[in-house]
């Protein structure tokens, strides 16, 4: 077994959970789909950067002045999702690598805030920038939508009083079970 397993197991029997077990979310970060992620997410990154600093300058020259003010602002929210996006991807690669422990992935020094970001105009607005603009943005919002929801769960997976409180239909079992028993 590797190291970021056996580190796993020593973080799931200190949450709570039985011996050996190991939550879902930590083999999917360590998984060929978070591999396939990682390989978008970088990809995307790279592709935003080409266009912004080539065909993206001469196409945001060419706009009416409302349009290249929503270029602006598209552009420079673009670049803080996919920064955000990158961070995060290459912080859970660290853990998943060993470099890194889970818990220290999750200290304040190390954790990567991820806020959800919105496009920056209205749709009418929107839709008078660049095609490709637009579509890496939307590429931006679905990719973001996957990280954050990794990463709260990768939270909840990390955090006792989550892992020991148990799930609410256990809970109703055990208040039924108890009820009948009398």
């Amino acid at each position: 077994m590797n190291r970021q397993f056996d580190g796993w197991k020593r973080l799931s029997g200190a949450a709570g959970l039985p011996p050996g077990a190991i939550p879902f979310i930590h083999r999917l970060t360590a998984s060929p789909a978070f591999r396939d992620l990682f390989r978008e997410g970088m990809a995307l990154v790279e592709e935003a950067a080409a266009y912004l600093d080539g065909p993206g300058r001469a196409e945001s020259r060419a706009l009416p002045r409302t349009a290249a003010l929503a270029y602006a602002t598209e552009s420079m929210r673009l670049t803080t999702r996919l920064m955000q996006v990158a961070s995060w991807l290459l912080l859970q690669r660290a853990v998943n690598e060993g470099e890194l422990t889970p818990n220290q992935a999750l200290t304040e020094r190390h954790r990567v805030k991820l806020a959800r970001q919105d496009l920056a105009c209205a749709a009418e607005t929107f839709e008078q920038l660049p095609a490709t603009l637009r579509t890496l943005s939307l590429r931006s919002l679905r990719i973001q939508e996957r990280v954050i929801h990794l990463d709260q769960s990768l939270v909840c997976a990390r955090t006792p009083a989550v892992l020991a409180r148990g799930s609410a239909v256990a809970a109703q079992v055990e208040r039924l079970r108890a009820a009948f028993s009398n």
